[in-house]
């Protein structure tokens, strides 16, 4: 991997840390790095692929709470339920 891919990963990270904004890394597709970013209301999804490209989605609360009633939803809908 070539060091201007590397560093566009690492820089976008500090940039993050000099702004105090929490994030996570993660491996969810093969040849690529996720940075996932919360901040309140919001969550942000960046990738950064060995190819040097970057994708990025972006999922906005609507503010509704729910009752915990939506996570059995959540399993049922997403969950593998064999045994």
């Amino acid at each position: 991997m070539g060091s201007d891919k590397a560093t566009s990963v690492f820089a976008f990270m500090h940039r993050l840390d000099r702004a105090g904004i929490h994030y996570d890394l993660a491996s969810v597709r093969d040849g690529a790095l996720m940075v996932a970013v919360c901040v309140p209301g919001e969550r942000v999804e960046v990738e950064f692929f060995e190819d040097g490209s970057i994708e990025v989605e972006r999922f906005v609360s609507t503010g509704k709470i729910e009752s915990s009633g939506v996570l059995d939803e959540l399993i049922a809908k997403h969950g593998d339920l064999t045994d």
